[in-house]
């Protein structure tokens, strides 16, 4: 959830973004499930990611 935090501080999500993503992430209680997120909120999360240049296997994030 930290993460989001920073994408929303840095305004790469909007604040109804992140509480879908918030929500859907919480409710989903296991990977497979967060897999299943719908489709419009995987494609801004990927795009905020790429923005942060987030490295999933090195958990690190910077902004470019």
């Amino acid at each position: 959830m930290l993460l989001l935090d920073e994408m929303l501080a840095l305004n790469l999500l909007t604040a109804d973004q992140h509480t879908e993503i918030g929500a859907w992430v919480r409710q989903a209680r296991t990977p497979d499930r967060i897999l299943q997120m719908p489709s419009h909120l995987w494609k801004v999360l990927e795009g905020a990611s790429v923005l942060m240049d987030f490295d999933p296997d090195g958990a690190t994030a910077t902004l470019h």
